[in-house]
């Protein structure tokens, strides 16, 4: 059975890597842009980031993660660099797969709607090992929580227990953004450092092979 989920999961990538809807079929106006597609699935990896989309800078390299907000994300998590980008650990699949470009005050734009409709739930069903999942920002708790109208992340966030008390696989837990833009609510939130990291920490440690 491996084998063939291999088989399907990298034919899957091939065809997202290759992927050009939001430019040739988008909704709303196109990508401004040539798609550079960054996603990260694993046959083998038990834990599974959900995050936004990727930055200039992640746009830039082809790898998620490689910025500041990258190095927060694996504070918070207790792992080195080789053991994040290690694809027997990790899964990393944002909302949107391509940076979606600036807003008029220089601020990323929404990850875009294509990637979801098109690739999420056939992504999810390849990746059945997934019993971690880090929700990270409203876009990707919205659509993996069913979290709906005025709700904020910090409201989310803050109820974190609840979501990780709900029986069966996966666990789920909503994070943040790491971006350092956060700096100010990690302050005025001392409640997520003091009490959700140890268990992310753990909860990430019980699954992931360690290097070295």
């Amino acid at each position: 059975m491996r084998p063939v989920r291999d088989r399907q999961l990298a034919g899957k990538v091939a065809e997202i890597r290759a992927c050009r809807i939001c430019v040739d079929h988008p909704q709303g106006k196109p990508l401004p842009h040539e798609p550079r597609p960054v996603v990260v699935p694993s046959a083998t990896a038990r834990i599974m980031i959900a995050g936004q989309a990727p930055g200039t800078r992640v746009h830039e390299s082809g790898k998620p993660f490689t910025d500041r907000s990258g190095d927060r994300l694996r504070e918070w998590l207790g792992v080195t660099s080789d053991e994040f980008y290690d694809t027997g650990n990790f899964a990393i699949v944002p909302m949107g797969f391509c940076f979606p470009g600036l807003d008029a005050k220089g601020g990323d734009l929404p990850p875009r709607r294509e990637c979801a409709t098109a690739w999420r739930l056939d992504l999810m069903a390849a990746m059945p090992q997934i019993d971690l999942l880090l929700v990270i920002g409203q876009y990707a708790q919205a659509w993996h929580l069913g979290i709906k109208g005025k709700q904020s992340v910090t409201e989310t966030v803050r109820g974190w227990r609840a979501f990780a008390e709900k029986t069966g696989s996966p666990l789920v837990i909503p994070l943040p953004h790491p971006s350092w833009r956060n700096t100010g609510w990690l302050k005025a939130n001392p409640w997520f450092g003091d009490e959700l990291v140890p268990v992310l920490r753990d909860a990430v440690a019980e699954r992931i092979v360690r290097h070295g």
